[in-house]
């Protein structure tokens, strides 16, 4: 009976053995598909951590390209509405000092410290008044304007018309025609 319980031993150890050893195999067979998903998942997240912050950054360059638009349009309209004739001009001498707050507001940076906006521009303007409309047409040696006598013959740019009289159109292409000349010699 021993032998038996010998033999059972031995036949279970036996069992034991090539089961272990058929899992190994098949867990061996596997790894490197484990291992291949494994690399291939890491590219695809690192490809996916890249792309995204690639988008972080175009949006944060998307901001400040439209804060700078926003900033500069705010400039301009006050320059505007100050009366200035030479927007650009008066645009390229300010822009650099005038800044955005953290809370938002335009201020410029100056030997007095932050100056709002408007008030910047104002004193700006004062200081530099070739910037602002002539105030008197002209200047030394103009003498009076002339103005050319006008023999409107009555053109009215509405009464202008596909399909309108041959006779009307003639005559409105004249009076174009005469004021693009007066225009061109300066009356």
């Amino acid at each position: 009976m021993e032998e038996e319980k010998n033999g059972a031993l031995d036949i279970r150890s036996i069992i034991r053995g090539a089961i272990e050893e058929f899992v190994a195999t098949e867990r061996a067979k596997a790894e490197p598909a484990y291992k291949a998903e494994l690399v291939e998942e890491r590219r695809r997240r690192e490809q996916l951590e890249q792309r995204l912050n690639e988008l972080a950054e175009e949006n944060k360059r998307s901001r400040q390209m439209a804060e700078e638009a926003e900033r500069n349009s705010a400039i301009r309209a006050e320059l505007q509405r100050l009366g200035v004739s030479k927007v650009e001009l008066a645009f390229r001498v300010v822009r650099d000092d005038i800044q955005r707050t953290e809370d938002g507001h335009l201020v410029a940076r100056d030997a007095r410290g932050d100056v709002p906006l408007r008030e910047y521009l104002s004193a700006f303007v004062a200081d530099n008044p070739e910037l602002l409309p002539a105030r008197i047409a002209g200047g030394s040696g103009v003498g009076p304007a002339s103005k050319a006598p006008s023999s409107s013959g009555g053109l009215d740019l509405d009464k202008i018309r596909p399909g309108m009289n041959p006779e009307e159109l003639e005559r409105a292409r004249q009076e174009i025609s005469r004021l693009a000349s007066q225009t061109l010699q300066g009356r």
